[in-house]
């Protein structure tokens, strides 16, 4: 029996912009050529900081690098394929295995000392708070 990879279908293509499908699109070819897994990033910010979130289901706290170079966050690691048990054959895997990079280029408002990263049910959360002086104030007009 031969495994054919399962791509999900597109989610809805008229509440995309024509930037977020291109980005799909591309990202789709790559990942079908290279097979590797990619991790979901969700990147959001508060007042006082900027919050990341990776899911990595399966993978391993110690497979997990976060390294921050130059104003560049990068997340990458590995999710490794369990090695075939005995008796035990697969007639379709649709989860994806193999190492993953991830790079953001962090804003020049970020303090890179308050940098913190939990791991903890599959979720990768990094937070990252914002420098005193390039906090949005409010200014009182007079």
């Amino acid at each position: 029996m031969t495994l054919i990879r399962y791509n999900r279908p597109n989610r809805d293509l008229f509440s995309k912009n024509f930037s977020d499908m291109m980005d799909e699109f591309f990202n789709d070819v790559v990942n079908q050529r290279n097979n590797n897994f990619v991790p979901s990033i969700d990147i959001s910010e508060t007042d006082n900081g900027f919050e990341v979130t990776a899911e990595l289901p399966g993978v391993n706290k110690e497979n997990i690098d976060v390294s921050l170079d130059n104003g560049r966050l990068t997340i990458s690691g590995e999710r490794k394929f369990e090695e075939k048990e005995e008796g035990k054959t697969y007639h379709r895997v649709e989860t994806r295995y193999g190492s993953f990079n991830r790079s953001f280029q962090l804003p020049d408002n970020v303090d890179e000392d308050s940098i913190d990263a939990k791991y903890e049910n599959g979720l990768l959360h990094i937070s990252i708070k914002k420098t005193e002086d390039k906090v949005k104030k409010q200014i009182e007009v007079k």
